[in-house]
């Protein structure tokens, strides 16, 4: 591995402001040549249904084409668009949802597979170059069972927290007396940011690709890239083309017949797993409501099985006015979430394992989001290793991958970070056990272990604003754990893990890799992690 950062040609100045400084998409940034904008009426829609195209663009025309993006790209659509206008945007968009008036209308054919389908649109800009947009919506499936068939859920509600366009997330935002807080309540009804459906192979991952040597300072090299292209600060952080299409694209190419929903079907149509054998949640994915967690619990307790391929299952969501709004107070929660002060608070939009919520992650997939976190980037084990330590190579998952005890399973692919799960654990005999504390089903086995961070600790030649993951998190948790965010009660919960671990529940099964980076070592072709994905996959769709 390098030692050297990459060079996008910016000065240190840039490279400052390529991490700290606020920067999102919005009407008119691109200034006199132009730009269009896109977005559709709904994340999702069943065969047959009419799809709203809301558009806002400076020319009168453009291309449209419209493709299911799997193993192949596959286009449904071509359409010239004439008639296109400039819309009025509130400035609170980001908030309450842009509001614009269809543009174009379509029906979505019945012979339409299901899956995630790109919307693209190009016109001529004022200086004589192409200007480009995209958007994404899901196809539902036919309704029915689906035997030997995979439903994939799309991680739609992380990628609403982490959508920069408009200038609020549930990050950083335009809200508060200062307009400088990120909005506890953020609209899907406006643009993906840029990079969130479609990237250039070359778009770096958030783990670094370098081990920085002695003395070097913080980087943060895909936020840098980001700056130097055009992209939104968040593409690497969430997003159809930086993680749920690396799977499907995978699965399919290897045989493999998948199904594709959003996160909304869960909470409003949750009976609709009961048609899958096997349910598979990939990537980051990282927010979820009451209402989703309950349509999980329900298929593996009737004999359903769940692989989830991806990391950081940390806050709770509530949606609103018809899944059109989603709620998540995170931090700010017991100060400001009004439903903390309700006699029954459960649904406080803060962390799951908060005392209040009395459901902690590790419940439904046997891993929490505070027990584990960073790895790979910024000061959180920049220098760690990418794999997952095998403890249990026995264990049917690994079958064919000739990994014994303390073998890396997926450093080739950088299948570890860049947050992960964990829980508290004790080693006996040389092997994990799970803590009762964890909140984890007592059929769990830990079958690999790695070490991660909630703390980017200064190094001697960096100072606390050179930090960008800082400390947060673990004062949080600290605040959660112990009551206060002193230094001990910090250093108490700094240090976190990452594992894979597998249980079983009523009739059915959960296998949890608890990674956001199982989907790059896909992508890398690590025959290691195919294959247990493909073990995983094989015995879910057996029905065993």
């Amino acid at each position: 591995m390098s030692t050297d950062y990459p060079d996008f040609g910016l000065d240190a100045a840039q490279r400052r402001d390529a991490v700290f400084a606020h920067r999102y998409e919005y009407p008119g940034m691109d200034g006199a040549r132009g730009e269009l904008w896109c977005y559709s009426d709904a994340l999702a829609y069943a065969p047959g249904s009419l799809v709203r195209l809301m558009i806002s663009s400076s020319v009168e025309r453009a291309e449209l084409e419209i493709a299911r993006d799997g193993a192949e790209l596959r286009v449904v659509l071509q359409q010239s668009l004439a008639g296109l206008r400039w819309q009025p945007t509130p400035e609170d968009c980001s908030v309450i949802g842009c509001g614009w008036e269809a543009a174009f209308e379509f029906r979505i054919g019945e012979d339409w597979p299901s899956g995630a389908y790109r919307v693209s649109l190009v016109a001529e800009g004022r200086d004589g170059a192409p200007i480009r947009s995209h958007h994404l919506f899901i196809v539902k499936p036919h309704p029915g069972p689906k035997p030997g068939r995979i439903l994939q859920v799309a991680a739609t509600g992380t990628w609403t927290a982490y959508n920069t366009w408009g200038g609020s997330n549930h990050y950083r935002g335009l809200t508060g007396p200062n307009r400088d807080q990120y909005s506890p309540t953020v609209s899907v009804e406006r643009p993906w940011c840029r990079g969130f459906v479609v990237l250039p192979a070359d778009a770096p991952r958030v783990p670094l690709e370098c081990s920085p040597p002695p003395g070097a300072p913080l980087r943060y090299p895909h936020m840098e890239w980001a700056y130097a292209t055009g992209h939104s600060i968040k593409y690497a952080s969430a997003g159809w083309a930086s993680y749920d299409s690396h799977f499907m694209r995978w699965a399919e190419r290897a045989g493999y017949a998948v199904d594709l929903v959003s996160q909304h079907e869960l909470h409003y149509e949750p009976e609709l797993l009961h048609d899958y054998d096997c349910v598979v949640m990939v990537g980051h994915d990282e927010y979820w409501s009451w209402e989703m967690r309950d349509a999980i619990d329900a298929y593996v307790e009737r004999g359903g099985h769940v692989a989830r391929f991806a990391g950081n299952f940390m806050w709770q969501t509530r949606l609103e006015d018809g899944g059109r709004r989603q709620v998540c107070y995170k931090y700010r929660a017991r100060a400001e979430d009004p439903v903390y002060r309700q006699p029954d608070n459960a649904r406080t939009t803060g962390s799951w394992e908060a005392p209040e919520s009395g459901r902690p992650g590790a419940a439904t997939f046997g891993l929490n989001a505070i027990d584990g976190l960073y790895a790979g980037w910024g000061g959180c084990a920049a220098r760690g290793v990418r794999g997952f330590p095998v403890y249990r190579p026995e264990h049917w998952a690994f079958r064919g991958t000739d990994l014994s005890y303390g073998d890396l399973l997926g450093a080739d692919g950088h299948a570890f970070g860049y947050e992960v799960d964990g829980l508290p654990y004790v080693i006996r005999d040389g092997l994990p056990e799970a803590l009762p504390e964890g909140g984890a089903p007592e059929s769990l086995s830990i079958l690999a272990l790695g070490m991660s961070s909630l703390i980017e600790e200064p190094r001697s030649h960096t100072g606390i604003d050179d930090r960008f993951i800082g400390d947060e998190e673990a004062t949080y948790v600290a605040e959660l754990r112990f009551g206060d965010a002193s230094e001990e009660s910090v250093d108490r919960v700094k240090r976190g893990c990452g594992m894979i671990v597998h249980f079983t529940r009523g009739a059915g099964e959960v296998f949890h890799a608890g990674s956001c980076e199982w989907v790059a070592a896909l992508l890398r072709d690590d025959p290691m992690v195919a294959r247990v994905t493909s073990n995983v996959l094989d015995r879910y769709l057996a029905g065993n």
